[in-house]
């Protein structure tokens, strides 16, 4: 029992390791990855060589397709060149396969001790972001050695050899064992060198190991097809073409198990470096037989999967930026964050330019219409906070923390204009619209250019969270007292006409009143973006941050 423990312990470590390295690279480099991705798709040759670099680092074919499954869901990358760039993907991950497979274990102590003194050192910092993955290098290096010296005691139990032996009669048992393997583990990678391992030490014969490895590439393909279940069509077409390459790719190669045993095994008298070999023929295999085929395969993903009809969605009807595969890349998926909260403001920028209309025109269609808008800002800004959650706190250095706060205050302040405008059409129609009233013409000049301003003002804000300009930012806050000085100076002209018993103000006097607060309210919530980038500068004036502190 102690022995199996300790080949289960070795295991887990094996699959932490590499969740270490895989999630510790893409913090590193993913921007970068993605960048190489997007430009290296104009031939499928490059799209090939650009699959094997990339996870030739990352070191997961499943990340990789995540990466390129994003890319088609954005319209970035055609679906025949997401596909070469998985058949590259498929053939670096067995690279790195072969890599480890070598006597690498002098390496363990050394990875693990420079990865620990540089996590623990720089923690919050791209080197300590490196230390991360010597630590997880290190770790996986000693988790095969474990498994080894763990599963040579085991292989001289009675009992065990007779289990091992079972499998033998089965060679779809094994590729179904293998498939499991490597989803349970999230790593084709991590399940081919455990299988290397113990066929190497014994644990398992040969025959058995090429059928799990048969199996660990299956499994990969499913896994992806797995992770994007809940993604949008184009986004899924990637992983179910990459899956039937894999199935093409083990009805190739069952029938070749034993011609592989049979000519290359005198030539390789290491079995574990068979194994790893194997995977790596199995890949390159499919690379050749399938590159030719990315056009065809493409086509008949796109009948099973159908691109969505883009007629029956409205462009604001789900968050369009918040790509999950960015989610290992911290820095990646706060920029995600912050493209979706834009487009959360531009929706709140319908609202508002709808608003003026209403008031114009007094179309309850168009209020009704305005008033599910609301329900779409309150979705967009659900979905960006819940998003925001699944990113790393710990993963992220000082100056991305503000962000990920500046992108949270930032939707919390669309989400409360969106109500505050969803109010005011209800007023309007209650007090106005139904009751067959209007506002002065003086009246009706000074909504309009209070109106402009804060669509101004909007748009300037935009700029301001988007850029993080210390220079726009003065002008909002600047903007903020101008507009305050107008709503004090409107309410006073409104009682004026109010004494001149005014009869159109006087039937409107409260709609009037309550829709300038509620405008400068919004101009408020506007203006506050500027705060955090000027305190940051260290621009913002005392006596201004003591103004904030008493109002908080």
């Amino acid at each position: 029992m102690k022995h199996l423990l300790n080949l289960l312990a070795a295991v887990a470590l094996l699959i932490w390791g590499t969740h270490l390295v895989r999630t510790g690279i893409l913090r590193v480099f993913g921007a970068n990855l993605r960048q190489l991705i997007a430009h290296s798709v104009s031939s499928r040759f490059t799209a090939v060589l650009s699959g094997i670099g990339v996870t030739a680092v990352v070191q997961s074919s499943t990340a990789t397709a995540l990466i390129v499954s994003s890319f088609v869901g954005q319209g970035l990358v055609g679906l025949p060149a997401a596909l070469a760039v998985m058949l590259g993907a498929d053939v670096g991950t067995s690279v790195m396969a072969v890599v480890f497979s070598m006597d690498l274990s002098w390496l363990s102590p050394l990875f693990i001790f420079v990865g620990v003194v540089l996590f623990i050192s720089r923690k919050d910092t791209a080197v300590g972001r490196v230390g991360r993955v010597l630590i997880g290098l290190g770790l996986m290096l000693l988790a095969l050695r474990l498994i080894t010296e763990s599963t040579t005691v085991l292989t001289q139990s009675p009992t065990v050899r007779t289990l091992l032996g079972a499998l033998t009669s089965d060679l779809l048992l094994e590729i179904f064992t293998g498939a499991v393997l490597a989803i349970v583990s999230y790593s084709s990678l991590a399940t081919v060198l455990l299988t290397a391992a113990l066929a190497g030490s014994g644990g398992i014969p040969a025959d058995v190991a090429l059928g799990l490895v048969l199996g660990a590439n299956l499994g990969s393909g499913v896994l992806a097809v797995l992770t994007t279940l809940k993604a949008n069509v184009q986004t899924r077409q990637v992983p179910l073409g990459n899956l039937f390459f894999k199935i093409i790719g083990v009805i190739i190669m069952t029938p070749l198990t034993g011609l592989w045993l049979q000519h290359v095994r005198p030539h390789v008298p290491e079995t574990a470096t068979l194994v790893v070999l194997f995977h790596l023929a199995f890949n390159i295999v499919v690379g050749i037989v399938c590159i030719g085929l990315t056009g065809t395969v493409s086509r008949a993903v796109q009948r099973l999967l159908p691109p969505e009809n883009t007629q029956q969605s409205t462009a604001g009807a789900r968050p369009q930026h918040l790509d999950p595969s960015a989610l290992a890349t911290p820095s990646l998926a706060i920029s995600c964050a912050a493209r979706e909260a834009l487009h959360q403001a531009d929706v709140v920028e319908s609202m508002l330019l709808g608003l003026h209309t209403v008031i114009r025109t007094d179309d309850l269609k168009l209020a009704e219409d305005l008033r599910k808008l609301d329900d779409e800002v309150d979705g967009l800004y659900s979905a960006i906070k819940y998003y925001m959650t699944k990113i790393s706190r710990e993963a992220l250095d000082e100056r991305e923390g503000r962000r990920w706060a500046d992108i949270i205050s930032f939707t919390i302040n669309m989400e409360q204009i969106g109500d505050i405008i969803e109010r005011v059409l209800i007023d309007i129609e209650d007090k106005k619209i139904k009751k067959g009233r209007q506002f002065s013409e003086a009246g009706m000049e000074e909504i309009n250019e209070l109106h402009a301003r804060l669509i101004d003002n909007l748009r300037l804000a935009m700029s301001v969270f988007l850029n993080g300009s210390v220079r726009d930012a003065q002008k909002l806050l600047e903007e903020k007292a101008r507009f305050r000085d107008l709503e004090h100076a409107y309410s006073a002209t409104h009682l004026a006409r109010l004494s001149d018993n005014t009869v159109q103000s006087i039937e409107t006097s409260s709609l009037h009143i309550d829709l300038i607060s509620e405008l400068k309210r919004i101009n408020s919530l506007l203006c506050s973006v500027a705060y955090p980038i000027l305190e940051s500068a260290g621009a913002l004036a005392p006596s201004r941050l003591r103004s904030m502190t008493d109002r908080t």
